[in-house]
């Protein structure tokens, strides 16, 4: 099954931009994705081709109008997830990420201005996400970090299937640090453990970088982490419960 991508943007020549390049242009060439995409503008009814209009209660800026993008959601239809980049939406995860990429696709809209008509949302399926605590101006951008995360999941795309399982927020923890020849440059020398040859050692190791890491740079994550880890299993939830 190949992993259909469908965005819904006023520009649509963004794309696929950096995704038809490295691996991501290599899956699509290759037939592993697909790539669709839907300009809003043509589902505006008026000969202006309007898709946005001054906020209500007035303010600074314009909002791109409800009738006009449920229009453009509803020629796509909703079978796969749809979901609109905006700073209001919940912050993705590589947990969904991975739900997502698992799935037969995604369709994404894309805002510009001041946003939606926020209407669209209590009146279609459309799960907001948001890529970061700052302000872009499109959901473009986000459209492409949204499907690049994606891609690299799908089978085939990366050149071995191992090759993601250690990297940052897989495991609830930053990735440990990483290092190459050559083994001294500028006086600073890789770790021993790393040139030991010793698998169990450096595993170890690892570990414990992720961990310091993770506490240091991250303590939000941290927290989720060690607060997973001493979750009780969902039976002995019940038990307690009964």
């Amino acid at each position: 099954m190949t992993f259909a991508a469908t965005v819904l943007t006023l520009y649509p020549e963004m794309f696929p931009g950096p995704l038809g390049m490295s691996i991501a242009g290599r899956g699509l060439a290759d037939g592993k994705w697909s790539l669709d995409t839907v300009q809003i503008r043509d589902f505006a009814t008026d000969r202006h081709r309007t898709v946005d209009d001054t906020p209500a209660g007035g303010g600074a800026g314009m909002v791109l109008k409800a009738d006009v993008l449920a229009a453009a959601c509803d020629s796509v239809g909703y079978a796969r997830p749809m979901l609109a980049m905006t700073p209001r939406g919940a912050p993705l995860t590589q947990q969904r990420i991975r739900a997502l990429a698992a799935g037969p696709g995604v369709t994404i809209l894309c805002g510009r201005f001041e946003g939606f008509d926020d209407r669209l949302f209590d009146a279609r399926a459309i799960e907001q996400v948001s890529i970061g605590d700052y302000i872009l101006s499109g959901g473009e951008m986000g459209a492409l970090v949204l499907l690049d995360a994606c891609i690299r999941l799908l089978p085939g795309v990366m050149g071995a299937p191992s090759s993601g399982d250690d990297e940052s927020f897989e495991t609830g923890l930053l990735e440990y640090p990483q290092y190459t020849r050559p083994v001294e440059w500028e006086g600073r020398t890789i770790p021993e453990v790393l040139r030991s040859g010793d698998h169990a050692r450096i595993d170890a190791w690892r570990k414990q970088q992720a961990e310091s890491d993770t506490r240091l740079r991250r303590p939000d994550l941290w927290e989720r982490h060690e607060g997973a880890r001493v979750q009780p299993p969902s039976g002995a939830r019940r038990q307690k419960d009964e």
